[in-house]
């Protein structure tokens, strides 16, 4: 484990979900501490039961508060409500915004419009004392979950403004085997990260796959 996550606690918000739980379960098995929170406490608690290493459940409140870094996995129609309460418990954490905006339709998913320019941006226009980064946004959570699967083949763009947050959210993704954390850019070019993400969902809808992404020549 590096130094940069030594030591240091990840709190899952909505962590009972398909991606906070693949991820809480790939950090756990990395020897990461995790709270796993959710708006039904107990509900976490059990799930966290399941999952491999020192992965404990509580609230969405609870993993707020004693993570060091916090994910935010939950669905985009809670997003700025949850951030909202929890803002004060937040600041002078790095925050990790996995959120993709996405609609559906009989065509498929697309990308909804956000007033701020991403999901990522809300989260830092909400959590203005905290050091927000978006990542996390293409793995695959069937892949995540899977007790069988030694590795994930696949890179994380990091991006964010606070070189020291993305550098420890790359380290982060690193400690999942197969996984690289890129840095992809400031903030502002969250969007087109989190709108990517239905260009994948297209794509394994057609080859019934579960794709990833992976940037060459770095």
């Amino acid at each position: 484990m590096s130094e940069g996550l030594r030591g240091r606690t990840v709190g899952v918000l909505g962590g009972t979900g398909p991606q906070g739980r693949g991820l809480a379960r790939r950090f756990g098995a990395a020897g990461l501490d995790v709270v796993l929170g959710s708006r039904d406490a107990g509900r976490a608690r059990e799930t966290a039961a399941g999952l491999p290493g020192r992965v404990r459940g509580g609230s969405n409140a609870e993993a707020a508060a004693e993570g060091d870094i916090v994910l935010v996995a939950v669905p985009w129609a809670g997003h700025a409500e949850l951030l909202t309460a929890l803002a004060p418990v937040l600041a002078g954490k790095i925050v990790v915004d996995c959120v993709n905006p996405l609609g559906f339709d009989q065509q498929g998913a697309y990308a909804l419009a956000v007033e701020e320019g991403s999901a990522a941006q809300q989260a830092a226009a909400i959590l203005t004392g905290a050091r927000v980064v978006a990542a996390f946004h293409h793995v695959s959570a069937v892949l995540l979950e899977d007790p069988e699967l030694p590795a994930v083949d696949t890179d994380v763009l990091v991006l964010g403004d606070d070189r020291e947050a993305t550098d420890v959210v790359r380290e982060l993704a690193a400690t999942i085997p197969g996984v690289r954390g890129v840095y992809g850019g400031r903030l502002r070019n969250a969007h087109q990260v989190e709108a990517f993400t239905a260009n994948l969902i297209s794509v394994n809808r057609r080859y019934r796959a579960h794709a990833g992404l992976r940037i060459t020549d770095v």
